[in-house]
């Protein structure tokens, strides 16, 4: 079969693998760390710069992977929302009573947290575009219905009082996502603390089994 009519073009080299790698492993970097600054200052405080220096890189070097600030922050948003889906689908799934999963999930999400960083808080989003807001929320809202899940299996099979479930999954959300920012400093901070400290707190107020 003859092809010399037809026109060859030469194909595009894929990019190298290990160039894709750093590439996602430096932009995971990049949000982490604009997590962190934005927890602790804010973001109208936060900034490229800042954000950049503390990956010893010039901020142009972020415009290669966000073109703006506002960009960044909403990685930052979809990357905290995509690590707290991922734990509430494993704890789902690994069953157990209403109470048995809220513990689950909230160890979990402190291992992860200690793995990867803090979570940026999703309760304000006010500086993101339009698209942008409605697209958290509605992520958001989705994630939340979890946790009310969670507890009202709980009351249903007795492992936990009756409440308000809508309001007790604000209360622990709350918590576990500003847990980065008021305790990091603490000296020989572990999991196990912690969940002793949250046991003291939430599970003896929640659970059925122990007197009010």
């Amino acid at each position: 079969m003859a092809y010399d009519h037809m026109t060859t073009r030469k194909p595009k080299e894929p990019k190298a693998l290990s160039q894709s790698r750093k590439s996602a492993g430096m932009r995971e970097a990049i949000v982490r760390a604009a997590t962190e600054m934005i927890n602790s200052k804010s973001y109208a405080l936060a900034t490229l710069t800042g954000i950049a220096a503390t990956l010893d890189l010039r901020d142009a070097a972020l415009y290669h992977y966000f073109p703006n600030k506002q960009a960044l922050a909403y990685a930052c948003h979809r990357s905290s929302l995509e690590r707290l889906e991922g734990v509430l689908i494993k704890t789902d799934a690994a069953g157990g009573t209403g109470e048995e999963k809220l513990r689950h999930f909230i160890r979990n999400m402190l291992v992860e947290a200690s793995k990867n960083g803090p979570q940026l808080y999703f309760g304000d989003y006010s500086y993101l575009e339009s698209a942008q807001r409605k697209a958290i929320s509605a992520w958001a809202d989705r994630l939340k219905a979890f946790l009310v899940k969670f507890l009202k299996e709980g009351m249903g099979d007795g492992s936990i009082v009756q409440c308000e479930p809508e309001l007790v999954m604000q209360l622990l959300l709350g918590m576990l996502i500003w847990l980065g920012k008021w305790v990091p400093d603490v000296d020989g901070l572990t999991v196990d603390r912690l969940m002793s400290a949250i046991d003291a707190t939430v599970f003896r107020g929640l659970d059925r089994g122990h007197p009010v």
